[in-house]
Order: C-alpha cells, then structure tokens, then sequence
C-alpha cells in the first residue's frame, strides 16, 4: 500500500534534517500564494493544491532532496526516541515515494556503513518507487499472500530490527470507511511485525484517532515493552492522523 504522500537531525544528511521548524524558518519570509480557481478545478483540489504550495514542509523537502514532507515526520519522531541505529534492518511497508526509506537509508548506514555497522532497507509498496541508494524495492501489495515471504527472503537473517508503516488506503470521503481501512493496514502491519521482528525491535506506523485503535493498542501491548502515540509537528494539526510507536518487542511465544 502506498504511503501518505523533522528537530535537528541525527546524521539525516544534509540541511534537510533540520526541517522547517525552530529557527530553520526564522529569517525568511513566508508568502501565502492564492490560486485563481480553473473552471476544470473543484473546490476540494483547489484548497489541497494551495495547501501544498503554503506549506513549508513541501517546500524543505523539494529543496534537500527528501521524496516527500513525510521524511520530516520520521527524522522528528527518531530525533526524539533513537530508535534508527547503525548496523538495523528496516522494513518500509506502504514506502513510495520513498521518504521513510531515504531517512530509513542514511540513518542505519545502509550505504556507507562497513560490516556489522551497515544497515540495510527493504521497501514494498504496490507503486513503483525510483532506486533509492541502499534501499531494496519490491513492488507488490504489502496484502498479496506472498509479500511477507517475499520480504523475509530478502533480509538478512530473515528478520527485522525496525518495521515502518506510513500505509494508506485510498480515501472514499466517507470518514468511518476511511478510518477503519487504515486501522486495517495498521494491524495487518502490526502483525507482521510480529513475525519478523528480533527480540527489542520497534514497529512504528500510522493510524487516525478513532475507536478502533483500541484493538490495535491491545495487541501492541502485548508483545512490545512500550507503546504510545506521536504525532510530529510535520503532520498537518488539522489532520487526525496520529503515529503509533512501540519499543522493545518482547518476541515470539
């Protein structure tokens, strides 16, 4: 499934660690572009397309070469908690463009790291995502049958020591559906997490407020030492989109 589509940065490459946030903005003026509506234009894409061009997180990420503004929200939610390390494999499930899996890359030295410190990345998404260095792609659904095994076989060892979720489901417009299709990825994520992950790994991934999420929480309870949620200041306020976050995989019965 394809993705949706951050503090200074823990060796995130580059200015673009940093983000637009604190004083990264300060000293620059930030002007509101308006747009003329196009007859062929509805009003919903009309407000989306000038949210895009205002918002600065869109504008950080073309400038520092980030796939995406998603890449701020991992790099801000790591910088807090660490959980990216030297030497990691990682699973991107839902990775195109590629955000995640760049920040993901250069965090667990998936390119310039020398023996046990060299990560490595696999990304699936069901979009095609353009190479990425370090980074393995596979592009299928993360739901076909085959993409768990498919995965396995192309890591290290088999398992993983990180497991990421930026999965979403195509929205209806209508919220409940909406809400219970991603609460979906994100268990059918959690799940397989549960499968791959090394005993202390970590399973991040994303969900919307809402009641469902109760049934996620349990299961993450259960087999993580820690669970809570994140929502980095990339994420949109007006948004319902939160993170969960679970440390310390307690692995597999």
């Amino acid at each position: 499934m394809s993705s949706a589509d951050k503090g200074k940065g823990r060796g995130a490459g580059g200015g673009a660690a940093g983000g637009p946030t604190g004083n990264r903005f300060g000293g620059e003026r930030q002007l509101k572009v308006r747009l003329k509506t196009a007859r062929r234009r509805s009003t919903s894409s009309q407000r989306w397309l000038e949210r895009q061009l205002n918002d600065p997180y869109v504008a950080a990420a073309k400038r520092d070469g980030w796939r995406s503004r998603a890449a701020f929200k991992l790099i801000e939610i790591d910088d807090k908690y660490h959980f990216l390390k030297p030497g990691q494999r990682v699973v991107d499930l839902g990775a195109a463009p590629g955000g995640w899996s760049q920040v993901a890359a250069i965090r667990v030295k998936a390119v310039d790291g020398r023996g046990a410190s060299r990560g490595e990345v696999v990304a699936i998404d069901y979009l095609p995502v353009d190479t990425i260095p370090g980074v393995t792609l596979l592009e299928l659904d993360f739901l076909d049958e085959s993409a768990p095994g498919k995965l396995k076989a192309l890591l290290r060892d088999g398992g993983a020591d990180v497991v990421l979720s930026d999965m979403a489901a195509p929205t209806t417009g209508h919220t409940a559906t909406d809400h219970l299709r991603i609460m979906g990825l994100a268990e059918a994520a959690a799940t397989f997490a549960a499968e791959i992950l090394s005993p202390g790994g970590t399973f991040l991934a994303k969900v919307f407020q809402g009641g469902t999420e109760r049934d996620l929480l349990a299961l993450l309870k259960r087999d993580f030492a820690t669970v809570r949620h994140v929502k980095p200041k990339a994420s949109r306020a007006d948004s319902a989109e939160l993170y969960v976050l679970a440390t310390g995989f307690r692995g597999r019965s």
